[in-house]
């Protein structure tokens, strides 16, 4: 059995992915292989996730996942150490629970037992913080606080009058990082900038561990991990072919790991292309899927890949092709770009997507099929995620499904259909409860 750790905040911005990182890094110099996890729907952090470890990533979500489907993806790792990097603050989800939770990092902590090494941002506060961690680690029974890694310390002085409110809270202090603005990582509207845009990556988690090792315990944060029997079997969804054609490039990169290892593991094969690239799906290929992205970002480049357009179309005459969100959207007629250019997509549906008027979408969803998509029959369940900030100007085409929000409130963005192309704003994450 694998001793694990939750890394986790009070909030976002905290600091969480740099420490996270930098731990794998500084515990992969002491020789200890070590399996990451990301709590929640996040399609970023996995991929630096995997850049620091040498391994996939993986996401476990108590809203969209049932108990044994999360302790299922915890079974078949391998390693000397699990370190699994929440989301927003420890108790943070939803208000209507889901398969095995609201989506909180902290379900996660009780259903495996890890306890929950806590990050907070020592800015502006001394001795309180000492208050925090003891409400934290009192808050929710079955829930352990292991103790705390002081993050953005200003001086000695500063760390002495931290460490004496953890003490006369009686919480470990498992670290003490001083402000070190290098070690930021670069965002956009969407979180992170994605890890393979990031040209200095392994410079930077190279640096983020000798950084850990210098200024945390690593020898009090091994210790505090403890085992988990992972048991059960997860619900998986039938890959959508075979042979699956899978762009993936910049543009293209937000699918969730345990969904290709599922496909995989099922025996299909995955054929990346990249439309930025101007390539095609492959011809061998039974079904295309396309993930989402940042397609606005190359909305140009996209509108001039005439041969991922024509291949795309040639492709869709007698074979599904599947768009999610940034996908949906390249399958679309046109996108319009922040400043009002209207570029021309590949047009298997009708659906016209702008960027000039943004709204933030961002939530859990729950679909029922109206018809087939690719593998999938009329009447099948699913859950996913949305986050975009595109406004929908038309979507002329037949709905995909009828859609819900994690409180059970109807979503508009029903996702459609044309013959075979299907699309949807949601990304998939796996069949309902």
């Amino acid at each position: 059995m694998i001793p694990g750790l939750v890394i986790s905040a009070p909030a976002s911005g905290t600091g969480k992915t740099t420490v996270t990182l930098g731990l794998i890094a500084a515990f992969r110099a002491r020789g200890l292989s070590v399996q990451p996890y990301k709590c929640g729907p996040d399609y970023i952090d996995p991929a630096f996730h995997a850049a620091a470890a040498g391994r996939p990533a993986f996401n476990l979500d108590s809203w969209s996942m049932t108990g044994p489907d999360i302790t299922a993806r915890i079974a078949p790792a391998s390693a000397d150490l699990i370190l699994a990097e929440g989301a927003m603050g420890l108790f943070d989800g939803v208000a209507t629970p889901g398969a095995a939770g609201t989506g909180a990092s902290a379900d996660i902590a009780a259903l495996t037992g890890w306890p929950v090494m806590l990050v907070l941002d020592a800015s502006g506060q001394a001795q309180s913080v000492g208050a925090v961690a003891a409400g934290f680690s009192r808050f929710r029974k079955g829930v352990a606080v292991a103790g705390v890694i002081l993050n953005r310390v200003a001086s000695p002085r500063h760390e002495a009058m931290l460490r004496a409110g953890l003490a006369e809270a009686g919480v470990a202090c498992l670290g003490a990082l001083p402000r070190n603005p290098a070690l930021a990582l670069p965002e956009r509207h969407l979180g992170l900038v994605q890890a393979e845009e990031h040209g200095g990556l392994q410079a930077f988690i190279d640096a983020a561990g000798r950084f850990l090792t210098a200024h945390a315990d690593l020898d009090m944060i091994a210790a505090a991990a403890r085992p988990f029997a992972a048991m059960g079997t997860p619900r998986r969804l039938p890959p959508p072919s075979q042979r699956i054609a899978l762009a993936r490039d910049a543009a293209f990169s937000f699918v969730y790991p345990h969904l290709l290892a599922d496909w995989r593991a099922a025996g299909a094969e995955v054929l990346p292309f990249s439309p930025l690239a101007d390539e095609a799906p492959d011809a061998s290929a039974d079904a295309c899927w396309l993930p989402g992205g940042y397609p606005e970002l190359h909305a140009g480049q996209l509108a001039a890949a005439g041969r991922f357009h024509a291949g795309l179309r040639d492709f869709a005459d007698t074979r599904p092709v599947h768009g999610e969100c940034g996908g949906y959207m390249a399958m679309g007629e046109a996108l319009i770009d922040k400043d009002g250019t209207r570029h021309q997509m590949a047009g298997l549906l009708g659906l016209v997507t702008s960027y000039q008027t943004r709204k933030m979408h961002l939530g859990y969803r729950r679909a029922t099929l109206l018809d087939g998509m690719a593998s999938l029959p009329a009447g099948a369940a699913l859950v996913g995620h949305e986050f975009h900030y595109s406004t929908i100007l038309a979507q002329p085409d037949i709905p995909l499904a009828t859609v819900t929000d994690a409180a059970g409130g109807a979503i508009v963005e029903s996702g459609s259909r044309r013959g075979p192309a299907t699309g949807s704003f949601f990304h998939l994450i796996g069949p309902a409860a």
